[in-house]
């Protein structure tokens, strides 16, 4: 990957992404995710060699920067989080796709996003509790905001939130699923025994 072109194709070739020059200057090429509006990707030339500013974990932060030469602490940028890479044919283009999609990964990052990660593990013929599904998305404490991201599960068919019940096996109310008994029917479906409108987690939870 030499060129701009192919540094901002495949930044937007990423879901809801979209391209900007904000500093009203056409140097400065920027990558951003729609609705939060952060940017992933930088995309400038400076002294006549073009450069990518992609964010970056810690721990991934000082390997980069050792392994190419060319990965050096972000330009302009808090260099803890930030890493620049040098377009100079020295890096492999897979390794660069890497680093701006594991910039994208970062900035994308959310507890909804987290929350939907964590139902998507729960095998089928199981459920978890609310509590239960906070812990795998990061936070313990976070229950209550995984039933508002269930609430408004944007994809049912791949995010399963029917396989979410409250710390005593109880389904959620007839509103989340819209209709009375449609999460009893869609646990009956997947191997899983209701009686009472509860479910036994001890054979059931995971």
């Amino acid at each position: 990957m030499r060129t701009r072109e192919e540094a901002l194709a495949y930044g937007l070739s990423f879901p809801n992404t979209y391209q900007e020059a904000p500093f009203h200057d056409e140097n400065w090429q920027l990558v951003r995710v729609k609705g939060s509006k952060r940017a992933f990707l930088w995309t400038y030339e400076l002294e006549g060699r073009m450069q990518l500013n992609v964010k970056v974990s810690p721990e991934w932060r000082d390997l980069w920067r050792q392994a190419y030469e060319a990965v050096i602490p972000g330009y302009h940028q808090n260099k803890e989080h930030w890493n620049t890479i040098i377009l100079d044919d020295t890096i492999p283009d897979n390794e660069v796709k890497r680093m701006i999609a594991e910039s994208y990964d970062l900035v994308t990052d959310s507890p909804t996003k987290r929350i939907y990660e964590a139902v998507k593990r729960i095998p089928a013929g199981y459920v978890a509790t609310y509590g239960q599904v906070a812990e795998m998305a990061g936070n313990k404490k976070m229950s209550r905001a995984v039933g508002n991201a269930l609430h408004k599960n944007p994809d049912p068919d791949n995010i399963p939130c029917f396989r979410v019940v409250n710390s005593k096996g109880e389904l959620a109310g007839a509103f989340a699923f819209g209709g009375e008994d449609v999460q009893a029917k869609l646990l009956r479906a997947d191997g899983v025994e209701v009686i009472d409108g509860k479910v036994d987690l001890k054979k059931y939870g995971i």
